[in-house]
């Protein structure tokens, strides 16, 4: 691909920091990395990607409604978080975090933990209740 030639589709990547780095050729044939915002194929696969994930989020939402599941798990689904990731981000261990999704255990959750969880899936702790 010429340098010329690098797609600069911007969607989800209007007013952001964030670039794709193309390998593209020049005019004298040497290969530069190129900053690109997007191109049309990647974009059409994030928008089908995100429809997805706001789907099973919704899915989610009726479980916590229902209490079979507490808030937390729809929060981490919607922020893209593993229970591995937020033990990680919080520093909170695993098994809470398991226990914690479920409402009954949810409920009894300390102020500290839902601050460290609101923190980490960056909302407001309000929120998470």
């Amino acid at each position: 691909m010429k340098v010329k030639d690098v797609p600069q589709d911007e969607k989800y990547f209007i007013n952001t920091n964030i670039r794709d780095i193309c390998y593209a050729i020049d005019e004298e044939g040497k290969y530069h990395q190129v900053a690109s915002v997007g191109w049309k194929a990647k974009n059409e696969a994030l928008a089908l990607t995100w429809e997805r994930i706001n789907e099973e989020a919704e899915a989610i939402k009726k479980e916590v409604l229902a209490q079979k599941r507490s808030p937390l798990a729809y929060y981490m689904h919607l922020k893209l978080f593993s229970v591995g990731l937020l033990a990680a981000y919080t520093g909170i261990p695993r098994r809470i975090i398991r226990r914690h999704l479920k409402p009954d255990a949810f409920k009894s959750a300390g102020l500290d933990y839902l601050e460290k969880y609101a923190k980490a899936l960056g909302i407001e702790a309000d929120d998470l209740c």
